[in-house]
């Protein structure tokens, strides 16, 4: 098996008993993944971006049995030590390991976007959110318009809330 199934299993077992979690983080997987593709970025991109989609929200259990909640910025503080674990005992390359720790420690922070594997993990996490969290049309429409950069974002954003944002 490769690196990334690996990984999900992981993962997966991180997450055991959080169906919810398991199947987020699945999601979110498969638009970064999907949204790299269209956006034909480079194969080392696409590793470091299929390992932090899978990832990204590894914060949330800790921060939950920590304090009790596990919001975005507990979400950032916690995660980046868990993942960094994970994909040492994996054997991710350093470089790998580096860049995912900081999307993990920045994927709710929406302004300085420093790379197309951070964009399109907001992305692809924005795309599952807005459904699972049954976002009214001006909250989609807002999102398309303020964190939506990559095309095969905006076009996936479109096709999947019936044209829900309005040009302005």
């Amino acid at each position: 098996m490769d690196k990334i199934s690996n990984l999900i299993l992981e993962m997966i077992q991180f997450d055991a008993g959080e169906p919810e979690l398991i199947q987020h983080f699945i999601k979110v997987h498969q638009f970064a993944k999907l949204i790299g593709s269209m956006e034909n970025i480079p194969s080392d991109d696409m590793e470091i971006l299929e390992a932090a989609a899978i990832v990204h929200d590894i914060g949330i259990k800790v921060s939950m049995e920590k304090y009790g909640k596990c919001n975005g910025k507990l979400q950032e503080q916690e995660g980046p030590a868990y993942a960094e674990e994970l994909l040492k005992n994996l054997d991710f390359n350093q470089k790998v390991i580096e860049r995912v720790s900081y999307l993990v420690a920045h994927h709710h922070t929406y302004s300085n976007i420093d790379g197309m594997d951070y964009q399109i993990l907001v992305e692809a996490d924005f795309l599952v959110n807005l459904y699972e969290n049954q976002c009214q049309k001006e909250t989609i429409q807002n999102t398309y318009h303020n964190i939506f950069k990559t095309e095969a974002g905006k076009r996936l954003l479109n096709q999947m809330f019936a044209n829900a944002p309005e040009t302005p």
